[in-house]
């Protein structure tokens, strides 16, 4: 039985039942891990197999907490997991090994997950490329001198090489989307606070990130999602979680779904990157849905004045301390300088601009899904670029004045906390993966979901076209 295929639910029900053992899981993962991963380089601080052996050999003889009990796990490398070492890809925390679980890694282990390693992941998850100077760079499965994505690229490049059922990742700037979309996996970004962050630093104002699950099903997303959603009591805005997998039936027939496309030409796409995602809509059409192209509805530069003064204000918030130490200050990559020196230098008033401009989209938004049941664009706006590479600096000859501009098109679902599910959509023309978004309202978690269920359903694409490794 070639366990590596399964979906994490399957695998799930297979250990429920006896038909596989823990053990028999953990010895089919550890040997893909050594197959597969010094050349993708996806999972890092991996403990010692033996260790992980005697946990699966300890799971198999206790009754299980949860439905992903036995199941092997590597949580991103920006959760803190206790005794496993958790770098945020910085050389300032290359040795440091938490005493305590984050609440994302608490509630994984809870339900039983055995933690593997940790996901590969930029330093402090700034930028959609995953390299650091701790671990290196992560290679895509499907062309090993590409980029996986990021933040969240070791977490959808270990799913894609089948070292992971599911996956968490996070989400600020299409963290969870981008990768997806580049190692033809599902990444999903829910309602904003409905993953709970931890009671530290400020929790009122940090509104743009947020956990969420990523893997190659669908159901295997609500399940994961299920397990990470539910109010803390100890932050604010919560929102309850629901049960997502019971609610993954959803006729599509007569659903109004609006195609931003590449927001009236203002989000500059490569070439092949738009007639991919039109695949996609295609699908959605043939299962009975009627797909209609909308025009930009909110001023793309007021959306990316605000995105940039609310990120910058946050990272000088919760990092700006550093710039006081020249030691630290030395140790961080150029991109978190900038984002840190861009955020200091903000007035009040240019904050609270970006908050009434957000304010104004959020309005907006709620008004066009009166019209609409979804809202769909595209999850990148490059193919997987080479791997050695810093971040693309142009785009269809259209010149990048940041180090993240590249990924705007993720920015409107971000900036205002809306449910977005990645989905695959093929492969171009060099063989190489490109997703889409599939985007509803503050709320429709449950919805969006059911909608990516029909189309998983439809297209298999996870399972049809795994990587040659």
């Amino acid at each position: 039985m070639n366990l590596l295929d399964h979906s994490a639910s399957d695998l799930s029900r297979l250990i429920a039942t006896r038909a596989v053992s823990p053990v028999e899981v953990m010895q089919d993962h550890l040997a893909q891990v050594a197959r597969v991963n010094g050349a993708v380089n996806a999972i890092v601080s991996a403990p010692d197999p033996d260790a992980l052996l005697a946990q699966a050999r300890a799971a198999q003889d206790a009754p299980a907490t949860g439905w992903l009990h036995g199941i092997p796990m590597a949580l991103k490398d920006l959760v803190a997991t206790k005794g496993l070492r958790t770098t945020y890809g910085s050389p300032l925390y290359a040795d440091f090994v938490p005493v305590a679980d984050d609440l994302v890694a608490a509630r994984l282990r809870a339900a039983g997950a055995i933690f593997t390693g940790k996901t590969n992941t930029p330093e402090w998850g700034h930028g959609s490329h995953s390299f650091n100077p701790v671990f290196g760079v992560t290679r895509n499965p499907y062309d090993l001198s590409r980029s996986a994505g990021g933040s969240s690229g070791g977490a959808a490049a270990a799913l894609a090489a089948r070292m992971a059922w599911v996956a968490d990742g996070s989400d600020m700037m299409g963290s969870l989307r981008n990768p997806a979309a580049f190692c033809n996996v599902y990444g999903f970004r829910p309602t904003w606070g409905l993953v709970p962050g931890m009671a530290v630093g400020d929790s009122f104002m940090a509104t743009l990130a947020t956990e969420g699950p990523m893997a190659r099903t669908v159901e295997d997303i609500a399940r994961l999602l299920e397990t990470l959603a539910g109010e803390n009591p100890e932050v604010p805005f919560g929102r309850p979680a629901e049960p997502y997998t019971d609610r993954l039936e959803i006729n599509p027939k007569g659903l109004r779904i609006g195609w931003l496309g590449d927001w009236g030409g203002a989000y500059a796409t490569e070439p092949g990157v738009l007639d991919q995602c039109d695949q996609g809509l295609r699908v959605l059409q043939d299962l009975g849905a009627i797909v209609e192209p909308v025009a930009p509805p909110f001023p793309a530069e007021k959306l990316w004045q605000a995105w940039m003064t609310l990120r910058g204000f946050l990272n000088a918030g919760s990092k700006g301390a550093m710039r006081e130490n020249p030691a630290q200050w030395a140790a961080l990559k150029p991109e978190t300088q900038w984002e840190i020196e861009q955020g200091l230098s903000l007035t009040a008033a240019a904050v609270h601009e970006a908050s009434v401009i957000r304010s104004r989209w959020y309005a907006r938004a709620a008004k066009l899904f009166r019209q609409y049941d979804a809202l769909v664009m595209p999850a990148a706006q490059v193919w997987p670029f080479p791997a050695d590479w810093r971040w693309p600096q142009t785009i269809a000859g259209r010149t990048m004045d940041t180090y993240h501009r590249w990924m705007e098109v993720v920015v409107p679902v971000s900036l205002i906390g809306l449910p977005a599910l990645a989905v695959p959509c093929g492969f171009g023309a060099h063989g190489l993966p490109m997703g889409m978004q599939i985007i509803g309202p503050t709320g429709a978690d449950a919805r969006v979901l059911a909608l990516g269920q029909q189309y998983h359903r439809a297209t298999l694409w996870p399972q049809t076209r795994p990587p040659r490794l």
